[in-house]
C-alpha cells in the first residue's frame, strides 16, 4: 500500500512517500481502507519531535474515516471512523491507504457525514467533550464561555455546549465567520481586548466554565472570568507555558482548574467519546469542521504544510 512515513523527527522535509505491506487482520484487530483522513496540528508536532513517545519509523495521523476490509464478518464494509493519541504514535497511523485498529475501536460513522467530514472531526470534538462535558461537566443552564471559538476546537466546545443546553459566549479576535459553525453556536459574541474580562462578567459576574484554547498568554484573563466556584478548562500553551496567578483570589473564588488532553486516550478509548457524539451529528445538532483544503496522499506533504502554515479551515488528505 502507499503511506507517508517519516524515519527520523525534524522538518516536515522528513516526510515521504512509500510503499509498504499492507496490513493484515489479528484475532483482536480489523483492517480499514482508509477513505479520508485529517491533518492536526498535534501530526506536524509529532515529525518534529514533540511527542517523546513516538517511536520510528512511524506512518503518522490520527483521525479518520474509512470501510473495513479485514475483520470481524459483521464488520466487513461498515463505514467506520475514529480517532486515538496511540495511532500515528506508537502504533502506525491513518495517512495510509489502510490502517490496522483494534476491534474494540470501530464505529459506525454517522450517515449524514461524508468520510471527509467524518475525518475532521476526530482530534478537535474528543478534546472538546473531555474538556466541557467529562471534566467541567458542563451543564443545561450554566454559561459556557469560549476563548479562541473560531477555532476548530473552539467551535467544537460551542457546538457540544449548545447542544447540552448551555448559553455559549465567543471570545475571540475576530467575530466567527457568519455561514460557520461557530457563529451558529453561540449566543454573544465578545471581542478579545483590555475590556474582555469586564464585558463578560457584565453578562451575569462570570460563567460557570471557561474553556480556553489558546491558554499561556490569556491563562489569567480565563482565571478572570469565572465566577465563585467555576471551572477552567486549558488545552493550550501559546505563547508561554509558565503562567502566573493569584493564589489568594484563586483559592477564595474557589475556582477549579483542569487540563484537557486527548493524546493519552488509544483509539478504544477514543471512540467510546465518538460514540457519544454520533446522536448528536445524525440529528443534525453538531456540524463537522469545515474543510479548507484536500490533497491526495501524493501530496500529503503539501497537505502538512497547509496545516503548519495555519490554514483556517481543516485540511484532510483523500485516498
Amino acid at each position: 500500500m502507499k503511506a507517508i512515513r517519516f524515519r527520523s523527527f525534524g522538518t516536515l522535509d522528513r516526510l515521504e512517500t512509500v510503499d509498504v505491506p499492507t496490513p493484515s487482520a489479528g484475532a483482536a484487530s480489523a483492517v480499514v481502507a482508509v477513505k479520508s483522513a485529517s491533518v492536526n496540528p498535534s501530526d506536524v508536532k509529532n515529525i518534529s519531535g514533540h511527542f517523546t513517545r513516538t517511536t520510528l519509523p512511524r506512518i503518522p495521523g490520527r483521525d479518520f474515516s474509512g470501510i473495513v476490509a479485514q475483520g470481524p464478518a459483521d464488520w466487513i464494509g461498515a463505514e467506520v471512523w475514529g480517532t486515538g493519541g496511540d495511532v500515528g504514535s506508537t502504533r502506525d497511523g491513518t495517512h495510509a491507504q489502510f490502517v490496522e485498529v483494534p476491534v474494540s475501536s470501530l464505529l459506525r460513522k454517522p450517515s449524514r457525514l461524508t468520510h471527509e467530514q467524518a475525518s475532521a472531526v476526530g482530534v478537535t470534538f474528543v478534546v472538546a467533550w473531555i474538556g466541557a462535558i467529562e471534566y467541567a461537566k458542563a451543564a443545561a443552564g450554566e454559561q459556557v464561555a469560549v476563548i479562541g471559538v473560531g477555532g476548530g476546537v473552539g467551535s467544537a466546545v460551542a457546538q457540544i455546549a449548545k447542544s447540552r443546553g448551555c448559553r455559549v459566549i465567543g471570545i475571540d479576535r475576530e467575530a466567527p465567520q457568519e455561514d460557520s459553525p461557530a457563529a451558529r453556536h453561540i449566543d454573544d459574541y465578545i471581542g478579545l481586548d483590555p475590556t474582555t474580562v469586564a464585558r463578560v462578567r457584565a453578562l451575569g459576574d462570570g460563567v460557570d466554565v471557561v474553556f480556553d484554547t489558546v491558554g499561556g498568554i490569556l491563562f489569567e484573563t480565563a482565571l478572570a472570568l469565572v465566577k465563585r466556584r467555576g471551572r477552567v478548562v486549558q488545552i493550550s500553551a501559546t505563547g508561554k507555558r509558565r503562567v502566573e496567578l493569584d493564589l489568594i483570589d484563586f483559592y477564595h473564588n474557589e475556582t477549579q482548574l483542569f487540563g484537557a488532553d486527548s493524546a493519552p486516550r488509544t483509539l478504544a478509548e477514543s471512540a467510546k467519546v465518538l460514540a457519544q457524539l454520533v446522536d448528536g451529528f445524525q440529528r443534525g445538532d453538531l456540524e463537522a469542521p469545515a474543510i479548507a483544503k484536500q490533497f491526495d496522499l501524493a501530496h500529503a506533504k503539501q497537505a502538512y504544510e497547509a496545516v503548519a502554515a495555519g490554514s483556517r479551515g481543516r485540511v484532510v488528505i483523500v485516498m
